[in-house]
């Protein structure tokens, strides 16, 4: 899935996945996590993040660019549950995202993470566009997005993201 993003909050709080199994064909194990990393690379930044998050704002203003969040890991269930994200779908929505198909698409909010996602693309499952809707049972995907966000929020706190002028995002 792909979401557009209006600022550079999430950027700076990244939360992805430490684990050897997110590469192609390596069978899930239970040491994948998801775990809360700055810029996606926080250990390897000599600079706060707010200095990247700002570089970044500023060359978006500047070249009037778009932000999204495109989802290349797992879709429909939790890890060792659901499937990779296909990476025909991957390659389409970032395609439709880098040709502008997105400025004039409806956007649905999803209200857990706030995340704002388009509601179609051509070559896409209009459900692999919402991940709530690619899990058997939605509740349990709204456990693990509350889990999410609550690590975010965490996150957010621990490192005074605050105090840095970034914004909260959720």
């Amino acid at each position: 899935n792909v979401s557009i993003l209006d600022n550079t909050g999430r950027y700076a709080t990244a939360v992805t996945t430490r684990g050897t199994d997110t590469e192609a064909r390596v069978p899930p194990t239970p040491y994948q996590r998801m775990a809360v990393s700055a810029c996606f690379g926080g250990p390897f930044m000599s600079q706060k993040p707010s200095v990247y998050a700002e570089l970044l704002a500023k060359r978006m203003s500047e070249h009037d660019t778009r932000c999204i969040l495109l989802n290349t890991g797992w879709t429909g269930g939790p890890h060792g549950v659901g499937s990779r994200m296909s990476l025909k779908h991957t390659r389409t929505l970032l395609n439709a995202a880098l040709a502008g198909d997105f400025d004039d698409t409806p956007l649905v909010t999803q209200p857990i993470l706030n995340l704002r996602m388009p509601t179609s693309c051509e070559g896409v499952p209009d459900e692999i566009l919402n991940p709530r809707e690619t899990w058997d049972d939605p509740s349990e995907y709204d456990d693990q997005a509350t889990k999410l966000r609550e690590m975010f929020r965490d996150n957010y706190k621990k490192e005074n993201f605050a105090d840095l002028g970034i914004a909260a995002v959720m």
